[in-house]
C-alpha cells in the first residue's frame, strides 16, 4: 500500500515552516529610553523624550536592492546581507522540506506510472510480461484501476510542490528585501509624554489629561 500520510507530513510541515517564517518579528530597532528628572511642578509631570536608536551612514547606505537580488539568485544571501543570520536555518529547512516533497512526489510518480503502464500492456496487448518483476514489490498488490489513481494523484502533488518551492522562493526575497527597508529606516521622534490638569468636556469633571506631543 501506498502511504498517502507521508504527503501529508511533508506538506504540513512546510506549510508551518512557511507561516513561522513570517511570523517571527525581525527585531531590527532598539529603543533607549531616557527619562529626565521630574521637575517641582505642581500642575504637570513630564516624561519627556523617548528616543529610538539612530543610525550611522554606513547603515543608511544599507540597499534593499542588493538584499532582494542576492536572494534572487540564492535563498539565504540576503538574509546574510542583513546579517540576519539566525533566519538561515528557517530559509534552507522551508525550502528544504519542499524539495523534498518535490523529488518524493516524482519518485512515486515514476514508479506507479510505470506499474501501471506494465499491468495495462499485459491485459490490454499482452505485452511487457516480462517488467512485471521490476515492479517495485509494494505496488504488486494494487489493482490496475488504483495505481491510475495513485500515479494522478503524484502527478498533481508533483505540481503543487512546485509551486510550494517558488512560493517560499519569493518569499525569501521579500523578507530580505524588507528587512533592508528596516535596517536602513531612521526613526528619531521627538516623544513627549504629560499628564496635564484641565477639565473633561466628556466627563463633565475636572482631572488630569494625558499628553502625547510627537515632534517639536
Amino acid at each position: 500500500m501506498i502511504q498517502r500520510s507521508k504527503i501529508s507530513l511533508f506538506l504540513s510541515t512546510g506549510f508551518f515552516l512557511l507561516f513561522s517564517f513570517f511570523g517571527i518579528t525581525s527585531f531590527c530597532q532598539e529603543e533607549e529610553v531616557l527619562v529626565k528628572p521630574i521637575k517641582n511642578d505642581t500642575t504637570a509631570v513630564s516624561i519627556n523624550k523617548v528616543s529610538v536608536n539612530k543610525y550611522d551612514s554606513a547603515t543608511k547606505a544599507h540597499s534593499p536592492k542588493i538584499a532582494a537580488i542576492r536572494s534572487g539568485i540564492f535563498p539565504g544571501l540576503g538574509q546574510i546581507y542583513n546579517k540576519k543570520y539566525w533566519k538561515l536555518p528557517i530559509v534552507y529547512g522551508a525550502m528544504g522540506i519542499s524539495a523534498g516533497v518535490f523529488f518524493y512526489n516524482l519518485s512515486q510518480y515514476k514508479d506507479t506510472r510505470f506499474a501501471y503502464r506494465v499491468k495495462y500492456n499485459m491485459r490490454v496487448n499482452k505485452t511487457d510480461s516480462t517488467l512485471f518483476s521490476s515492479i517495485k514489490p509494494n505496488l504488486v498488490p494494487i489493482t490496475e484501476e488504483s495505481l491510475k489513481f495513485y500515479r494522478n494523484q503524484f502527478r498533481r502533488d508533483i505540481d503543487y510542490s512546485v509551486l510550494v518551492f517558488l512560493l517560499l522562493w519569493g518569499l525569501n526575497v521579500i523578507d530580505a528585501t524588507v528587512d533592508a527597508h528596516l535596517k536602513s529606516f531612521d526613526v528619531s521622534p521627538d516623544l513627549s509624554l504629560h499628564f496635564k490638569p484641565g477639565y473633561s468636556d466628556l466627563a463633565k469633571t475636572n482631572g488630569l489629561s494625558l499628553v502625547l506631543k510627537i515632534g517639536k
